[in-house]
């Protein structure tokens, strides 16, 4: 584990830095306060640090207070090293900001076994963020597929039409359909069926770009929402994506299974506000049905004209079928 140790001491500051390299910590050694600062804004920087309570151009308390300053994703553990020992100063030191102090001279069993007590507690705070993060990715992510849930892709649309409207962008959206998927799990099983969910969900997510976002809408159907994307780049992405699924069999334990999906394509231009989401759903919905009754595999594009008070009655529709 990395430590950073600061002492203007350059005797101190050897002696702690072979001990503790003995202990088999990776040290970074500093020799003044704004150094040890400097270290621990880094993006690699240490989270367990033994700082001197006295040095040139910021203090133990001055590092202390400037850390927790910060806001970072990680803690640090600061062990200030003082040979103050009236009850006044060690508190100073507490409300700066120090996790725990050592008096000088210290002996260095106790020194490592406070320095072990920093690192399970940094242990702790490790997994308490790995489960938050579990809960959040949870909360917004679908159990089977780990792509975004429907509320989330939902939420992601309506941001990315906000984004758009104040960068007069233009956004794109696919709903997908897998073909068939009802005789994928008659035929093979429901096991199967959610093998090739998962595989087409991974199909999906590496054919976009990083930016974009995919969402599975519910059952055997995902959206992926493309911002900064117009019709005419949507129709080389959209046939990309297609081909992503249809190119190659998916293997699962009962064979290879040909897949292929269904999409409903459409553009936003120019969104006014007050037009809600559902009425660009209902247009690709209705695309990816149109689709699905010329035949299947294949993408109908749907691109709406829009006004000031939203989509004009009898706008343009572009369709293409494009069979495997």
């Amino acid at each position: 584990m990395k430590i950073l140790i600061a002492d203007d001491d350059r005797i101190s500051l050897r002696l702690l830095e072979r001990m503790l390299q003995q202990s088999g910590y990776e040290v970074i050694a500093v020799e003044n306060g704004r150094q040890a600062v400097d270290e621990l804004a880094k993006p690699d920087a240490p989270r367990l640090a033994l700082i001197n309570w006295m040095m040139p151009e910021l203090d133990g308390p001055g590092v202390c207070r400037e850390v927790r300053g910060w806001y970072k994703d990680t803690y640090v553990y600061i062990l200030l090293l003082t040979s103050k020992q009236l009850s006044g100063d060690i508190v100073e030191g507490l409300e700066a900001g120090a996790d725990d102090y050592v008096t000088k001279p210290c002996h260095p069993a106790e020194l490592k076994a406070r320095l072990y007590t920093g690192q399970r507690i940094l242990q702790l705070e490790d997994k308490l963020v790995k489960a938050r993060e579990e809960m959040r990715f949870s909360a917004t992510h679908d159990a089977l597929t780990s792509l975004w849930d429907r509320g989330a892709i939902l939420a992601l649309l309506r941001s990315e039409l906000s984004r758009s409207r104040r960068e007069r962008a233009p956004v794109s959206l696919l709903l997908c359909d897998v073909d068939h998927f009802k005789a994928v799990n008659d035929v093979h099983g429901h096991q199967t069926g959610d093998k090739v969910l998962e595989e087409v969900s991974r199909r999906l997510t590496a054919e976009v770009r990083a930016h974009d976002a995919v969402g599975r809408y519910g059952g055997e159907e995902f959206l992926i929402v493309m911002g900064h994307c117009d019709n005419i780049h949507l129709k080389e992405r959209a046939e990309d994506v297609r081909r992503a699924i249809s190119c190659t069999p998916i293997a699962t334990q009962q064979g290879a299974i040909p897949i292929t999906i269904s999409i409903g394509a459409i553009t936003i231009e120019n969104w006014d506000k007050s037009v809600p989401i559902e009425v660009f759903l209902k247009q690709a919905d209705a695309a990816l049905y149109r689709a699905k009754a010329a035949g299947r595999n294949r993408v109908i594009y749907e691109e709406p004209v829009l006004g000031a008070q939203g989509p004009v009655s009898g706008s343009r529709r572009i369709q293409a079928a494009i069979t495997a």
